[in-house]
């Protein structure tokens, strides 16, 4: 029999090699039968997560920390428990902006849509922003929630500005809006997304974690052997209609570069785990000085899913 398991995902690219273990059936080899779900934001995402809703999270790294340490944007109904068991990607993050915003000084007064203002994702907008010489006391933050409603509602001109992931970024190139900054300029590591687990649910289930490692680490490979760029081109166009045939190669170089895309392996990055606890330290409230990675982490999982 078949054990469930109930993913919850920020909609983007990234999420491919979970498209291929779904497609593929490495999920079904593994006994495994899983259950995709997108999030509309962080906060519904660790709301339902932390209550148990979901099993496994992709989500930023630094959400874990924030809730860890009592900085999360919401407050969760019992204490989190909350552990890394793999890396997933880099991520580049872009600071996309209206057609008529032509530096970073047209943003003075204007609003900027993020997912929650205190996320890590915002930091890397607010710090690609005060390298191009604006503070945050310069513009306007807004909660929106995730990326496809940050950034239509730049499309529509709510906001002047968002920070994006693929395939967004490049959906708003072609549409004519502006990048001013990216995440891979500003920052020579940075540990976006990752794989999460509450961790007394995860040692109680143990081998359908590890199950699941394994069948998503096949994805994985599918999606990073070259041979497969085409169909993964294919898999990513039936599952994100919203992607054009004419953008998506520029999506799958971000996704597969190893700068900026998805971690091999599933590994942790830990240079790029401290620049997200050097950002949260900086602009993180209440303020706390986070050095410690480890602490976060429950790797013996993917250590024994790939012994």
């Amino acid at each position: 029999m078949a054990h469930e398991l109930k993913i919850i995902a920020f909609p983007g690219a990234p999420n491919l090699p979970v498209f291929a273990a779904l497609e593929h059936g490495h999920f079904a080899a593994e006994g495994l039968e899983v259950a995709f779900t997108a999030t509309p934001s962080s906060t519904y995402q660790f709301e339902a997560f932390g209550a148990g809703q979901f099993d496994i999270a992709f989500t930023a790294f630094d959400n874990i920390v924030a809730y860890q340490e009592g900085q999360g944007a919401v407050a969760l109904a019992s204490p989190p428990d909350f552990r890394v068991i793999m890396g997933a990607t880099q991520v580049e993050l872009s600071a996309v902006v209206a057609p008529t915003i032509e530096h970073a000084a047209d943003l003075r007064g204007k609003s900027l849509a993020l997912d929650a203002v205190g996320t890590g994702f915002a930091f890397v907008l607010y710090a690609m922003l005060e390298e191009l010489g604006l503070s945050m006391a310069d513009y306007e933050r807004v909660a929106v929630g995730a990326t496809p409603d940050r950034w239509q509602s730049v499309k529509d001109g709510t906001h002047a500005g968002t920070i994006t992931i693929e395939p967004f970024t490049s959906i708003a190139r072609a549409a004519g809006f502006r990048v001013l900054r990216q995440s891979t300029e500003t920052f020579p590591a940075y540990q976006g997304g990752i794989v999460a687990v509450r961790q007394g649910w995860a040692e109680q289930n143990a081998d359908r974690v590890k199950a699941f490692i394994r069948g998503y680490l096949k994805g994985l490979d599918w999606t990073l052997a070259p041979e497969n760029r085409e169909q993964a081109a294919a898999l990513l166009l039936a599952k994100m209609p919203e992607i054009k045939p004419g953008v998506v190669d520029k999506v799958l170089a971000s996704v597969l570069s190893p700068r900026s895309g998805l971690t091999p392996r599933g590994e942790v990055l830990r240079d790029g785990m401290r620049t997200v606890l050097e950002l949260r330290s900086r602009y993180g409230r209440p303020e706390k000085s986070l050095t410690d990675v480890d602490k976060y982490l429950a790797l013996s999982f993917h250590q024994d899913a790939v012994a």
